[in-house]
């Protein structure tokens, strides 16, 4: 289960529990920060928390804020700004020469529009989403803070936004960040004055399709359950006793090579693993995988039986685009030296999220760009 996983669960008890719940979102950054914009944490009355907004250095003050200012309910924008030499002695002490902006909000069922029943609606049905979320404002505008749009993948959209200045570009970007998938933060420039909002992306769990259900499988799936993706074992052997290794979140199929691709629910979003240890079972999986548009397929074993693979499929007719073949990664995993069963399932999550993030998986002290994906060059827009 990821954060933002063990948050959405966290407000479904609080509610039960009749606690009062914040949430507390990082919305901007400048500089070097620990979390990026998109980190949440969640806070309750009683004083729990779910989820980090720092290195640990900021929760308990962003607690505190929930207990002195928020009384009438109102959403609020709290600064730290550690560039400043007197970072010391306000007693954060971060490290980080950066700013963070957060914003707290009492959290309602009842709220129109209500992000944390978008976001489980994201995760359930397995859809992308965007939040857009005003967290600054300046001027004559009609806006308020915490006011936000909610686009479906279908186009449809939820929101108390009334600037008529406003709508048509904010809607404009959020489909752009529906497109791409990149939040952004947008500054725009309004005929009375101005507005900043956090375009998120949300994103569901990752669905990670395993062909193979050997020990070595099992760190896999266990590695990747940490992650919070949504995790199937296919096991073409078959074997009931099978399902009793892995975590019992996964979804474990019995299934034979020959009737696999009927069984399985493979599209544009997936990620495969194919381990069976068995080269029929491997090259019919292949066969399978290939002409879909999954974002990774990696294949274990060493690259000369990869190569056999796509040589008895072109004996057979069957020849891939170099589009395709883009996604193959046999051997499978980066190359950190891996000999054991856990070793090994951490060089192939690894690599499986430095596919999803469009990184190169080496070390950051080679990286010339910022560690983490960048916010802060604002986008700047004029709605006249």
């Amino acid at each position: 289960m990821n954060e933002l996983q063990a948050i959405l669960e966290g407000f479904e008890s609080s509610q039960n529990s009749g606690e009062i719940t914040f949430l507390a979102t990082v919305v901007k950054t400048q500089g070097s920060t620990y979390r990026r914009p998109g980190a949440k944490m969640l806070m309750t009355n009683t004083g729990r928390m779910i989820g980090t907004i720092s290195a640990g250095c900021l929760e308990n003050d962003v607690f505190e804020h929930t207990q002195q200012r928020m009384s009438d309910g109102e959403p609020i924008v709290v600064t730290y700004d550690n560039t400043a030499s007197e970072d010391i002695l306000w007693g954060f002490g971060l490290g980080c020469n950066g700013i963070v902006q957060v914003l707290i909000e009492r959290l309602k069922r009842e709220n129109t529009p209500n992000a944390i029943a978008f976001t489980q609606e994201c995760f359930y049905k397995k859809h992308l989403g965007i939040i857009a979320t005003v967290f600054a404002f300046e001027g004559a505008v009609n806006v308020k803070l915490g006011s936000r749009l909610l686009l479906y993948p279908n186009g449809k959209i939820i929101t108390d936004i009334k600037d008529p200045n406003l709508i048509p570009s904010l809607i404009a970007d959020t489909q752009a960040a529906l497109a791409n998938q990149k939040s952004s933060v947008s500054n725009y420039q309004l005929p009375l004055g101005s507005v900043e909002v956090f375009i998120e992306v949300i994103q569901p769990p990752t669905p990670l399709v395993i062909f193979g259900a050997g020990y070595d499988a099992v760190p896999v799936a266990k590695f990747a359950e940490a992650l919070g993706w949504d995790v199937t074992v296919v096991d073409c052997r078959a074997n009931e006793a099978t399902k009793a290794r892995f975590p019992a979140s996964c979804d474990v199929i019995l299934s034979r090579r020959e009737i696999v691709d009927k069984q399985v629910f493979i599209d544009e979003y997936t990620v495969a693993v194919v381990m069976t240890h068995n080269y029929l079972d491997d090259l019919e999986i292949l066969k399978m995988l290939l002409p879909f548009p999954v974002r990774y397929i990696g294949v274990l074993g060493p690259k000369l039986r990869t190569e056999r693979f796509l040589e008895d499929l072109h004996l057979q007719g069957i020849v891939y685009t170099t589009e395709q073949l883009k996604r193959l990664h046999g051997p499978i995993g980066i190359d950190i030296g891996a000999d054991t069963p856990e070793g090994i399932a951490i060089a192939i999550i690894a690599e499986i999220q430095a596919v999803l993030t469009n990184r190169s998986g080496s070390f950051l002290r080679n990286r010339h760009q910022p560690i983490h994906q960048s916010y802060e060059t604002i986008q700047q827009f004029s709605c006249i």
